[in-house]
């Protein structure tokens, strides 16, 4: 009985090595094709960017095409849904966005839950938003800024780049904590928000610093505050909401997700790979050139992020009775 129980235990380990051994032996021989990065939004914008970036840095060192595919419309939930109905196999991978976290509340019926249905992989950037104000407006502080839009109501207007866009919430999180009323105007894209802004057909605007950046240093656009935690190294003088308005603080993350269920041994090789990448001096530069700051950490790190985002951004979404257009 001892003999042959103590055969059973030994085939039984002998079994679960070889499954470790065959599951380890896949993921280093992943991938043996291209990979698929689908993304919501249009070329040339920064995550397009950032992602081709990312997916040259990863195709260099994987040996395969990592190819970047624009799927734009519904507010990147196209793109989410095509990835999240993929085979989770490592080979169709999901450019995820701040979005993702909020579309979660903003739009009411999705094909998917975006948190339970998709394997966090790596944060990789997050899109800091500069409050930006034309240099003739009266208000060269937040706090001046508050108490004008308090003290003439119905006479600011604030721009967005499209109803439920990252700008847009971040400035009704700005409504929310202040308690003060500002008309939401939203446009079709940033250009068309900073043109109205500079020709004073709305007063204030929560850019991302990548689309103002120049205009900043051109003088066509003041910059009030940053709306990260602390000061950026590219407006090291500007200071942050929280300074005026304590626990204020709204960005955009940006990273990669698979379809659920994706392997864990792939999850963690590309997830090294791009804190890899993160940490290369070639490419810390050229983020910084695109004026976003970089995010690095766990697969956990990532699925935590997420679901803190998604939480507090439907709070503001409710608060504000935000519909999609």
């Amino acid at each position: 009985m001892n003999l042959c129980r103590r055969q059973l235990l030994q085939f039984g380990a002998a079994a679960l090595a070889a499954t470790a051994g065959s599951s380890v032996a896949w993921a280093q021989a992943y991938p043996t094709r291209p990979v698929r990065v689908i993304i919501g939004w249009p070329a040339g914008g920064v995550a397009d960017i950032v992602a081709r970036l990312m997916a040259q840095w990863l195709s260099e060192r994987l040996g395969q095409p990592f190819v970047v595919e624009n799927r734009t419309g519904a507010a990147t939930n196209l793109a989410t849904d095509a990835v999240i109905r993929a085979p989770a196999d490592g080979y169709t991978l999901l450019w995820a966005t701040g979005a993702n976290a909020t579309n979660a509340t903003f739009y009411q019926k999705l094909n998917f839950n975006f948190i339970s249905d998709i394997a966090p992989i790596a944060s990789i950037i997050d899109l800091p938003l500069v409050m930006v104000v034309k240099p003739s407006f009266p208000a060269k502080t937040v706090s001046e800024f508050i108490a004008y839009a308090k003290s003439n109501p119905g006479k600011v207007n604030m721009a967005s780049a499209g109803s439920g866009n990252p700008n847009h919430i971040a400035g009704e999180l700005f409504k929310m904590m202040t308690g003060i009323d500002m008309l939401h105007v939203p446009y079709r894209g940033d250009p068309p928000a900073i043109t109205d802004l500079i020709g004073g057909q709305v007063q204030v605007y929560f850019s991302t610093l990548g689309t103002s950046i120049e205009y900043i240093r051109a003088g066509k656009l003041r910059p009030l505050a940053v709306t990260t935690a602390t000061r950026l190294e590219v407006l090291p003088d500007i200071p942050p909401v929280g300074d005026f308005l304590p626990g204020y603080e709204a960005s955009s993350w940006q990273g990669l997700v698979g379809p659920k269920n994706t392997s864990a041994e792939i999850v963690d090789m590309v997830n090294k790979l791009i804190n890899t990448a993160l940490v290369d001096p070639g490419m810390k530069a050229r983020f910084a050139e695109l004026g976003v700051m970089v995010l690095s950490g766990s697969p956990v790190d990532f699925e935590k992020l997420i679901a803190s985002d998604t939480e507090k951004w439907a709070k503001v979404i409710r608060f504000a009775g935000i519909k999609p257009e």
